[in-house]
């Protein structure tokens, strides 16, 4: 089989990305598998690097899931809006503060690709009435994605089905052939990690019942990869799974003499 990595990349920034560690990931890949599960979609690195033929996407986050929505069925929509968009402060901030209630769906897609291209570090972070409230990345951010790169991504997606709801729900979906990919946010107390995605956090109560998934899983013989932060809230998950050690740059501090090596676990059952 080709390499993975060569196949795509996906059109949005994510804090926590783990396009680093696709070259890793693809080795718990096998191209028979049935389905693709992801329920932790963010960016969704992976999905696009494997374009596989049938996959399950899904997210917490209905402006992320309605984005994709968008690009697989109309992003031609979403080019000319994004096109009259320019890259500097007072276009950020007016295009963050534009209300969602009064905007079509080819305008909010394009927003929120347009955000995330433009705020600081690919962050997604929502104040406690829901609104998007993270700085302006400045002139550094790099440019919005090509038609070519939405075009790829919009074919890739045809094979996917997507859902907004909690990765619970879409775990319950999952059945013998699939394989499934699950990075969960993480909640981890003795580092400071973020892991704000909105007013309601990933909690250890959450760790809980994704402990209690990958048993369900384990036992339906559904294979599957955890990444996670290498912690002691890691040991719940690890327990009697096979699992390995990586080493990721992270530049969630927005400065490079900031960016700094960390660990994380690789969990499986595959």
């Amino acid at each position: 089989m080709s390499n993975p990595v060569m196949h795509g990349r996906p059109f949005l920034r994510w804090a926590g990305s783990k396009r680093q560690l696709v070259p890793t990931l693809s080795q718990f890949w096998r191209p028979t598998f049935l389905r693709y599960v992801e329920p932790f979609a963010g960016s969704a690195c992976f999905f696009f690097a494997i374009r596989p033929r049938k996959a399950l996407l899904g997210d917490i986050n209905p402006e992320l899931i309605a984005t994709y929505i968008e690009v697989k069925y109309r992003f031609n929509r979403i080019l000319p809006i994004l096109e009259r968009l320019r890259n500097d402060r007072q276009t950020y901030l007016r295009v963050r503060s534009l209300n969602l209630n009064r905007l079509d769906q080819a305008t909010k897609a394009a927003r929120f690709i347009y955000l995330n291209r433009f705020c600081f570090n690919g962050l997604y972070r929502t104040n406690a009435k829901g609104q998007f409230n993270v700085p302006y990345g400045g002139v550094k951010s790099g440019s919005l994605p090509s038609k070519a790169l939405f075009t790829k991504c919009s074919r890739t997606l045809e094979s996917a089905r997507l859902m907004c709801a909690d990765f619970e729900k879409v775990l319950n979906r999952t059945e013998p052939g699939d394989f499934v990919y699950m990075d969960p946010p993480f909640t981890v107390r003795s580092k400071r990690i973020f892991n704000e995605y909105a007013p309601v956090l990933f909690s250890f109560k959450d760790l809980k019942r994704l402990r209690t998934c990958m048993e369900t899983m384990a036992s339906r013989k559904i294979r599957f990869v955890v990444s996670y932060a290498d912690s002691e809230e890691a040991d719940l998950l690890v327990k009697g799974f096979d699992y390995t050690t990586v080493t990721v740059r992270r530049n969630i501090a927005g400065f490079a003499d900031s960016r700094r090596c960390s660990q994380e676990i690789l969990i499986s059952n595959t």
